[in-house]
């Protein structure tokens, strides 16, 4: 059977952070009143002049090194980001170019913070189908440059970021560190739109437009939509919680992880947690925090490793890796 196996991790914070205590400066909140509603410290903060495709590229880059994999084995480029640098054409188009790569496809996923487990399912489907040998699927946002600065309640929860995993095809009945992804599984439900997103667009407003949510009815559902799905890519996968190694949730709430965990009965020792220093960036997080526990030995061969996240539309989706 062909399978993907990721054969590299990379990620990309932008150098300026915005601490808890800078926030006060700008909105009427507290440091407690974040912490302790989010777990959120600080974040990331793209500089003047740095774009999505900036951010994507260092983290692609960093990603190819790890591989030892050069720019021209890429046969296929899906990022993720609801924050492109232009309408048209694809942000992952720029980031082809800029890597020197002149054959291949690539286009960009717009599913929101669900978006690199969409990005991922389409590469391993292209890969499974024996149409591309090696994929490249980047997360990358910019969400400060969509927020209203003057909401309190949206304005503290978001950063900016870009992480990125190598896929190449391998023929494997997967064994213990193979890397492999096993499954994913991908929802939608379009009746939930007006609970979370942005008030403009091209052909609405001809604006860009602002980020809006109602944060607790967007947690009321979170909770249910997320566990239901790693519920999924373990029944596909003949597997139960106590399987689990490694949970790596979208960064989206703090409680939102902790509840999920309760539910699933899946220790907090076992959740990948990076929004503290992170905060939310929407399809970036679950590739940053994967490089991150990656690259620091966390993730150990033959682990199970299940990513997951809910975004705007609704959308949400999981996907099951034996590392």
């Amino acid at each position: 059977m062909i399978r993907s196996q990721i054969v590299g991790c990379g990620a990309y914070l932008p150098k300026r952070i915005i601490t808890n205590d800078e926030m006060t400066r700008i909105v009427d909140t507290t440091d407690e009143w974040i912490v302790a509603r989010t777990g959120i410290r600080q974040r990331h903060i793209a500089a003047d002049g740095e774009f999505t495709s900036d951010l994507a590229i260092e983290a692609a880059e960093r990603t190819l090194a790890s591989a030892g994999v050069e720019a021209n084995e890429i046969d296929l480029i899906v990022l993720a980001t609801a924050t492109p640098d232009n309408t048209f054409p694809a942000t992952a188009v720029k980031v082809q170019a800029r890597l020197g790569i002149t054959r291949g496809a690539a286009f960009d996923v717009q599913a929101v913070c669900s978006g690199f487990v969409y990005a991922l399912a389409v590469a391993d489907n292209f890969i499974r189908c024996g149409q591309v040998g090696t994929a490249l699927v980047i997360g990358a946002e910019t969400f400060s440059r969509i927020l209203d600065w003057k909401d309190r309640s949206t304005c503290v929860l978001f950063g900016d970021g870009a992480g990125a995993v190598l896929l190449r095809a391998v023929e494997t009945d997967v064994p213990n560190g193979a890397r492999c992804v096993l499954s994913t599984h991908l929802h939608s439900d379009g009746r939930q739109h007006d609970l979370l997103f942005v008030d403009g667009g091209p052909s609405s407003t001809q604006t860009v437009g602002q980020l809006r949510m109602s944060g607790r009815d967007v947690f009321r559902h979170a909770v249910g939509l997320l566990s239901g799905a790693v519920d999924e890519a373990l029944a596909a996968n003949g597997l139960s919680a106590d399987d689990i190694d490694w949970l790596v949730p979208h960064q989206a709430n703090k409680r939102i992880i902790d509840a999920m965990a309760r539910k699933l009965k899946v220790s907090t020792d076992k959740m990948i947690c990076t929004i503290d220093r992170h905060a939310n960036t929407s399809a970036a997080s679950i590739p940053l925090a994967l490089a991150e526990a990656a690259g620091d030995g966390r993730i150990r061969p033959g682990q199970l490793v299940v990513i997951e996240g809910m975004g705007g539309g609704f959308t949400w989706a999981s996907a099951a890796i034996r590392w």
